[in-house]
């Protein structure tokens, strides 16, 4: 075994409240600079619908991620081959068109307009090239059902559904939305980091942020392509690419990242997990129907002996393995398995885990009056607003058994829940439900009270930063002991 650590996120879509002040914090503190202005590191969409930049998810378009070949993967878009050719000319990047041109607007405008009948305004100016421009897209643009027979209907999660289900979507009644917050992966399988053909990208030692040299980034923007989930940006202003940095310097301090110490809805969970990097190339090279199973087993109990022996001796301190059994990511994804990665069959095994939306009983036209009773207390998952296999498409790479499993195990959380606290459930009804998901009473309790009683500490369990951990692995600690305290950001040398 080669045990690591990597930090995860969880977040709970059940909990999304769609206010994006996990975005605006992020660009606040990350991305409200010259350059980077169309670049939204955290974003959140409106689902169903194409999202940011548009239909991001269509990889026959982008050429994102890893696909399976013969025994192994190849990336699909990118390698030494495939980016020599596109070297100069990359036919599959998206265009700012793609993303959205950003505006401010020529304030001046409403001081210094003639005296006349027509009320001033000001005009919508780019912030690319300083022009007046027609704004005709943003990054929430389709927002809260906003022009879904443009965007919701072209979302590519539904092709799994036939003609007849998706039109059944779209019609008044029984329209649907939730909300699907973004970031950088931070994936085990980073394609960004393969693509580069600078070596600028590289994940950390100690906790696996993925991260981008700007030092070395020439800019080729292989990595745009290779990121299935567009999560890498180019900046004009400076020539290079630029992506989320999980806040490092706030988590290297014990800190939240700014998008999760801001969310209103409190539904993002930060911990450590330990995993096999042996099995890494194995897990990424499972058929699709496995990866999820595949990339679960990955992941390592942290109170295993064996797990904890191998740990220490691959150099991962103590303090990491104490917070790694307090991690909340270890429990929701791995302890309870109600937390699956994004579009797993892209194959860069996220570390960014979603639990998926148990939304309320689809709703129906009967005489004129729209109708949303059911025979119990609370729907059957079948009957819930959006389809298993919308669902599958978005989180378990078509399985649509493993979509019915976690959405069981939410609805016997909340039926135990409402036995105890109102009391207008059956036990027997309860028990099955428990029993059918192999939930425990004490394990329903602990899923309800992570979900919803959470604070901060139970939500962030950060842990201590040991960078020496990484310098030890790639450096000589006694050459960077001579420069220790002397505040060089980089090491002096002749001539410079």
């Amino acid at each position: 075994m080669d045990i690591r650590s990597q930090i995860g996120v969880v977040f709970h879509l059940d909990k999304c409240i769609g206010c994006h002040t996990c975005s605006i914090a992020c660009k606040n503190v990350w991305t409200d600079r010259r350059g980077a202005e169309y670049m939204w590191w955290n974003n959140v969409e409106t689902k169903p619908g194409t999202g940011y930049p548009t239909a991001w998810e269509n990889q026959d378009e982008y050429k994102g991620g890893w696909e399976k070949k013969g025994g192994g993967i190849t990336l699909k878009g990118a390698g030494k081959l495939k980016g020599l050719k596109n070297i100069f000319h990359n036919p599959n990047l998206p265009t700012i068109d793609d993303y959205y041109e950003p505006w401010t607007y020529r304030y001046e405008d409403l001081f210094n307009a003639p005296e006349g009948n027509d009320q001033p305004t000001a005009r919508p100016i780019s912030l690319i090239t300083g022009e007046p421009i027609e704004i005709k897209s943003g990054p929430n643009w389709d927002d809260d059902l906003s022009g879904s027979p443009l965007y919701g209907r072209k979302d590519p999660n539904f092709k799994n559904l036939s003609d007849a289900e998706q039109e059944a979507l779209f019609q008044v009644e029984k329209l649907v939305m939730f909300y699907l917050p973004r970031i950088c992966n931070h994936c085990l399988n980073p394609a960004c980091v393969a693509a580069c053909p600078s070596g600028a990208i590289y994940k950390r030692g100690e906790d696996g942020v993925v991260l981008i040299n700007q030092n070395v980034c020439r800019a080729w923007r292989m990595c745009v392509t290779a990121c299935p989930y567009k999560k890498t940006y180019f900046n004009w202003a400076t020539g290079k690419s630029e992506k989320c940095i999980l806040c490092f310097p706030r988590i290297e301090t014990g800190q939240a990242p700014a998008c999760m110490h801001s969310c209103v809805g409190r539904i993002r969970y930060l911990g450590v997990i330990l995993y096999d990097a042996d099995r890494i190339h194995e897990t990424a090279s499972a058929s699709e129907s496995d990866l999820v199973a595949k990339q679960l087993d990955l992941l390592l109990d942290p109170n295993d002996p064996k797990v904890i022996e191998a740990a220490r001796k691959n150099g991962i301190h103590d303090s990491t393995l104490e917070f790694a059994r307090k991690s909340p990511v270890y429990r929701f994804v791995k302890e309870w398995g109600i937390g699956l990665p994004l579009h797993p069959e892209y194959r860069t095994l996220p570390m960014l885990f979603y639990v998926p939306p148990l939304l309320p009983v689809l709703g129906q036209v009967d005489d004129q009056v729209y109708e949303t009773t059911t025979e119990g207390l609370f729907s059957t998952i079948e009957k819930t607003r959006l389809p298993i296999q919308y669902l599958a498409s978005l989180f378990t790479a078509g399985n649509e058994g493993r979509i019915r499993e976690v959405l069981k195990k939410m609805q016997a959380v909340r039926l135990h829940r409402r036995s105890l606290t109102v009391g207008d459930v059956s036990a027997e009804l309860v028990k099955a439900a428990l029993q059918e998901v192999q939930v425990t009473p004490e394990m329903a309790d602990a899923m309800y009270r992570l979900t919803s009683l959470a604070n901060f500490e139970d939500r962030f369990v950060i842990p201590p930063a040991h960078r020496e951990e990484a310098i030890e692995a790639m450096e000589s600690v006694f050459e960077e002991k001579g420069a220790t305290g002397f505040g060089f950001r980089m090491a002096p040398a002749r001539g410079l």
